[in-house]
């Protein structure tokens, strides 16, 4: 049974709520914010089988294992590192004072903004809507959650968890369709955060640009894998394959096709079928292998296949037919394209399933032009033990995040930032990082009594023109 949609109207009330506790407690003290986070980990535990059974009804199927993998593990770990690390974080910071302000002293005072609005998707809907939370509340701020519409059963549930230990003038779940979400990011947040695809990222950001709220947009697009000569096709190939069919590939940092030299290109095919079928040794049925996650997405998924197999791609499927179980399960057994080329649609749209297009290369600065020239992807991937290879590709290459040797594994750094480029996002949280996008870091000069600022206040005479003159030389 659905909780009733949120209106309008109640978006501006809850909004009006927060911003008015924000105005009574402009910076929250570090017990406040500590308190909070640790009712946020509360809320995870206490609620943790009701969102993980939630979730695979969504989906049709989702393997409990793999929720408390991939949403559940790395959401307390970000809530640990925040507590571990919220005093340091809060402190003013001292920087260098050009010498010629002496004795002054310039520092950076963070600030919390205020109610920060967070818009997730429905593919990690648990992680994607309170990892951003987890350094909102860190700053100090307010916020007010957009969960997905195509995850209904989890969103009453989230919208129930944080009602039970949260204050509406803390946190709130709004829940709704497409309607409210246009609402929702029009809406004259301190911070708009929004997980999803480009085409919407961009609808986003004019929304948000009409009331000058500054955004953070964790978008897609093509990720590539790139397999190197020196690549240990048994260990390497696994990682990947790993990395492309958790949650049946729909995962915003998912490899999306793999560069391989055109002399391993048949070992790398028979690595890579061998190790997903050691991985799910059958698809169909499998508790263990997602589910597309609606049946839209589904048909997207089979014309992507469709459309390369028109224009002459080998398909290579690891489970041949779609038996009557697999479709009313919505699963979709692995598919490998080869001897494709751009004109497809599987090599322009970000795939978000588990196909994979193999594109065979001659040398690494030509895998490099592929990758360039496509857009900048939110994450890249090489294999190899060729340091000087690997060096290239970093060098040469510009994307989101990138994980050597292994799929997905940086996002899970705290201490790393997570964020797009161009394309694929702009902005970045988890961490330190989040603690400062969700803040004011505000330049503060503290004057000293003993400023020598008056020798250069008017009248102008010939001495402070020498003065300045002198200053300028030396400056």
């Amino acid at each position: 049974m659905h909780t009733m949609n949120t209106t309008e109207s109640e978006l501006q009330c809850l909004l009006d709520l927060q911003r008015q506790a924000h105005a009574a407690d402009p910076a929250p003290a570090h017990a406040v914010r500590r308190d909070r986070l640790q009712r946020l980990g509360a809320l995870i535990d206490s609620y943790a089988e009701r969102f993980t059974a939630a979730v695979s009804q969504d989906f049709g199927n989702r393997s409990a294992t793999e929720t408390t993998l991939t949403e559940i593990v790395p959401l307390r770990a970000a809530i640990r590192h925040a507590q571990s690390h919220l005093r340091a974080w809060m402190q003013p910071r001292g920087v260098a004072t050009a010498w010629t302000f002496w004795p002054g002293r310039s520092r950076l005072l963070r600030q919390p903004l205020g109610v920060v609005g967070i818009v997730s998707p429905w593919n990690y809907p648990l992680l994607l809507a309170l990892s951003p939370l987890v350094d909102v509340l860190a700053a100090g701020n307010r916020a007010l959650l957009k969960p997905s519409e195509l995850t209904p059963l989890f969103a009453d549930a989230l919208q129930a968890a944080v009602a039970e230990f949260f204050a509406s003038e803390e946190v709130a779940v709004l829940t709704g369709d497409a309607a409210l979400g246009q609402a929702f990011c029009a809406a004259p947040f301190d911070h708009l955060v929004f997980t999803g695809s480009t085409a919407v990222g961009r609808l986003v950001a004019q929304a948000a640009a009409k009331n000058l709220t500054p955004v953070t947009l964790e978008l897609g697009g093509k990720s590539p894998a790139i397999v190197d000569a020196s690549c240990d096709l048994g260990k390497g190939v696994e990682r990947l394959a790993w990395g492309k069919l958790i949650n049946a590939g729909q995962t915003c940092i998912a490899p999306d096709y793999a560069l391989v030299p055109r002399p391993q290109l048949d070992a790398f095919v028979a690595a890579l079928r061998a190790s997903m079928q050691r991985l799910y040794p059958q698809f169909q049925g499998n508790p263990d292998y997602t589910s597309i996650a609606s049946e839209r997405h589904l048909q997207r998924l089979h014309g992507l296949v469709d459309d390369a197999r028109q224009q002459g791609a080998t398909v290579l499927e690891l489970e041949p037919g779609n038996g009557r179980q697999m479709r009313q399960m919505r699963q979709m057994a692995p598919v490998l394209l080869l001897n494709v080329h751009a004109g497809m649609r599987v090599l322009q749209e970000e795939i978000f399933g588990p196909l994979l297009p193999i594109v065979a290369y001659d040398t690494l600065d030509e895998a490099i032009a592929f990758v360039n020239a496509r857009d900048k992807p939110l994450a890249l991937y090489w294999f190899g033990s060729d340091s000087a290879h690997r060096d290239q590709v970093l060098a040469q290459t510009l994307s989101g995040g990138v994980s050597i040797n292994d799929c997905l594994v940086h996002l899970a750094q705290d201490s790393l930032p997570f964020g797009g480029v161009g394309p694929s996002g702009q902005g970045h949280y988890h961490g330190e990082y989040g603690f400062r996008q969700f803040s004011k870091e505000k330049p503060v000069f503290l004057q000293s009594r003993w400023s020598a600022g008056g020798l250069v206040y008017p009248p102008y005479t010939p001495r402070v023109l020498q003065l300045l003159r002198w200053l300028a030389r030396r400056a």
